[in-house]
């Protein structure tokens, strides 16, 4: 389970992140280090390699977390399933240390006490008609919101850095800080012209655009290169910005 915290621990025993409850089960990839003694680096390293033989999207997997300098790195949040996958590469010693720590993950989540008096069954059947409630309300906003990332998602083409800000609602310098923060964008040392990182050409979620500008007094052409982000990469900015705000 990920944190940004450590638990305290018995001598000898191996560094545990602490048990939260009721969200999903995932291990991250930092907790898979310290757990198999390995470095973050190359655990990322592995899950990475692994996600592309299984052809799937790392971002899906990728999470940002501030280390104990308030610095944003990436770490990958695993579900049992990846987890598992991941751990057929590692000894039988660094698989059962893992096994052993989703077996504490799983029993943790301990069943809900039943209510032994007929106040405290009146209380919890009130608190579950206000969740329900809840939960209908947030479906019924959220739902115009999905229903036009998916469009996005599926959309063709691809479209200007100012044109993408204006879609998503924020500035575009904010959008391209935040590009170059989260390794999306980079600019060539002694240029101010933005190129995109490969993975994310490679994710397509960003593309170059090529024109032709004019042809120098050698007849070579002239060309530039624009960042542009695709429809998909538009779907996948919607909601890591979003929840960034």
């Amino acid at each position: 389970m990920h944190t940004h915290s450590h638990s305290s621990n018995t001598a000898g025993a191996a560094p545990r992140f602490p048990i939260a409850q009721n969200v999903a089960r995932t291990m991250s990839s930092r907790e898979i280090a310290e757990l198999t003694g390995k470095i973050h680096k190359n655990v990322k390293r592995d899950i990475a390699a692994m996600l592309k033989d299984l052809q799937i999207d790392a971002l899906s997997f990728e999470h940002i977390y501030q280390d104990t300098q308030n610095r944003e790195q990436t770490e990958y949040l695993l579900d049992r399933e990846h987890t598992d996958c991941l751990l057929t590469g590692y000894s039988a010693p660094l698989r059962m240390k893992v096994i052993r720590r989703w077996q504490e993950l799983e029993q943790a989540q301990a069943a809900p006490a039943l209510p032994s008096t007929l106040p405290e069954a009146l209380r919890l059947a009130a608190d579950l008609a206000e969740q329900c409630t809840h939960l209908q309300l947030v479906v019924t906003d959220q739902a115009p919101k999905v229903a036009a990332l998916a469009r996005i998602a599926v959309a063709s083409g691809s479209m200007c850095l100012t044109d993408a800000a204006k879609h998503l609602g924020v500035q575009r310098g904010a959008l391209i800080d935040w590009m170059r923060a989260n390794r999306w964008v980079y600019r060539r040392s002694g240029s101010d012209r933005l190129v995109a990182f490969q993975p994310r050409l490679d994710a397509g979620l960003l593309d170059h655009k090529v024109t032709l500008l004019g042809v120098d007094e050698e007849g070579a052409r002239r060309l530039a290169s624009q960042v542009r982000i695709t429809s998909k990469g538009l779907a996948v900015l919607a909601q890591k910005i979003g929840r960034a705000q």
